[in-house]
């Protein structure tokens, strides 16, 4: 039968992807700083703005534009690991 492992079910574009690089690098990056800087309060008003992030993709096109926009020069897969953290925390698409 099973092995008993549970995996929990995220979308494809994240499958894979490294949760504690992703986590690593939003602390190392400040990105939580430089979203209270920018959205005020806790930072967290930028997570699901009226409807605009409503996709896998479109969340991880988001922080590509943060890399882009920020230069922090991510490799893809850096790209992903951040999204991928963001989406277990506040978006769960699944």
């Amino acid at each position: 039968m099973g092995s008993g492992v549970v995996i929990a079910q995220v979308p494809g574009i994240f499958q894979g992807a490294d949760l504690k690089l992703g986590e690593k690098l939003i602390a190392e990056n400040q990105c939580v700083a430089c979203h209270k800087r920018n959205f005020g309060g806790d930072g967290s008003a930028i997570y699901r703005p009226a409807g605009k992030i409503n996709t896998a993709g479109y969340l991880r096109g988001m922080v590509e534009n943060c890399n882009t926009e920020l230069n922090l020069g991510f490799f893809p897969e850096e790209v992903t690991a951040v999204a991928a953290v963001l989406n277990r925390d506040h978006y769960k698409f699944k």
